[in-house]
């Protein structure tokens, strides 16, 4: 894989963390986390897709379609384990 096409898969992940934050709003914490997130689920999208051989839509060597579904996947549960919040007193 080139720097071109990892750019461009860095792109698309940022745009799809930035969407997700626009509809789900928070904090500049949050969207940081977002960018992160989605970061991390387009690269894990995008191994899945080599690891299983499955193609969605290809654009060279990036699957578009299969980064864009790990990247919501990792967003969804990732601002989900997020908002999880400790109980305030110990049960010991």
């Amino acid at each position: 894989m080139n720097l071109p096409l990892i750019l461009f898969g860095l792109t698309a992940a940022f745009l799809l963390g930035a969407l997700y934050h626009a509809i789900r709003g928070g904090n500049g914490l949050r969207f940081l986390l977002n960018l992160l997130l989605s970061a991390a689920g387009f690269a894990l999208g995008q191994a899945a897709g080599w690891w299983f051989g499955f193609v969605l839509y290809a654009v060279g060597d990036l699957d578009i379609a299969l980064g864009a579904i790990g990247s919501i996947l990792i967003l969804v549960v990732g601002e989900w384990l997020s908002r999880i919040k400790p109980r305030e007193k110990s049960g010991v």
